[in-house]
């Protein structure tokens, strides 16, 4: 049978505003989607809050809409439970880089096989224009009538000291480009982060497509070694004149769960509730 994006498309439409950048995220997620031939039945996208954070709900997939911030422990337990699932987290950059920064390191630094789709538009859309943990020095927002006193996070160069695997950043505005680097992330094994300019229309008038579009250009046109994390390093410190957008690094090394002695044998899914009663008097023997 063969396979088809509306296959994958829900009967809600999505609300974001007129030439929201999310679009495109979700144009290119539906067509890796295609490519990859993922059925629906094995596939569940768990985000958190935000504008963004509405995506699983126009995906015909398991979903799970949470709360501010913890999208990456849900998705963690999904994956440790039932490793079958390609397990998808999307969310924003206020909500993975600020309320959630914690968890998103800790998930990196195990190497949990998930891929997290980061919608970063240096705002607080959902909220009405508040700056966000990525949002420019001196940057002008509801919160900030005097501009931004503190300087931006620095999501890819986090990832590369957190020991994520894979570790690239995309353009909605480029959804073809885009849809490549989410492919390789949902094929890595291992931690893949996707941080995706997605710029909001409505409250940040800064960091436009046209903004984007002036500053980027692809690390594969220009050679970039993918493999080595001191050239990584550099171009994630790129910004202003020169923005790099790609793959930044891939690195191979086990999962946690294929290190964990609870789950590399057995997934949890299919492990037995309780103890057996040689188990049990094992327990007792040990203790009493």
């Amino acid at each position: 049978m063969a396979v088809e994006v509306t296959m994958y498309k829900s009967e809600l439409k999505p609300t974001w505003c007129p030439g929201c950048g999310d679009f495109g995220v979700l144009n290119a997620l539906l067509k890796a989607l295609k490519e990859l031939e993922i059925d629906p039945k094995d596939l569940v996208v768990v985000s958190g809050i935000g504008c963004s954070s509405n995506l699983p709900h126009f995906l015909n997939a398991y979903g799970f809409h949470g709360i501010h911030g913890r999208l990456i422990p849900v998705a963690t337990g999904i994956r440790l439970a039932n490793p079958e699932l390609t397990v998808i987290a999307t969310g924003g950059d206020g909500d993975g880089y600020g309320i959630g920064l914690g968890h998103f390191v800790h998930a990196m630094r195990r190497n949990i096989d998930i891929t997290y789709i980061v919608m970063n538009n240096a705002i607080y859309g959902l909220t009405t224009g508040q700056a966000s943990p990525t949002s420019e020095k001196g940057m002008i927002t509801k919160s900030t009538p005097e501009g931004v006193i503190e300087w931006p996070v620095n999501p890819v160069a986090i990832a590369l000291s957190s020991g994520a695997t894979y570790i690239s950043r995309g353009f909605s505005g480029d959804p073809k480009h885009l849809k490549e680097l989410i492919v390789g992330g949902i094929q890595h094994r291992g931690f893949s982060l996707v941080d995706v300019f997605s710029p909001c229309v409505t409250y940040n008038k800064v960091n436009t497509y046209q903004w984007f579009r002036e500053r980027a250009y692809s690390l594969e046109e220009e050679g970039h070694d993918t493999m080595d994390m001191i050239a990584a390093y550099q171009r994630a410190h790129e910004w202003d004149d020169r923005i790099p957008l790609g793959l930044f690094y891939r690195t191979d090394k086990p999962t946690y769960e294929e290190e964990d002695p609870a789950l590399r044998e057995v997934s949890l899914l299919k492990q037995p509730l309780g103890l057996s009663e040689a188990q049990g008097k094992e327990l007792l023997e040990e203790f009493l």
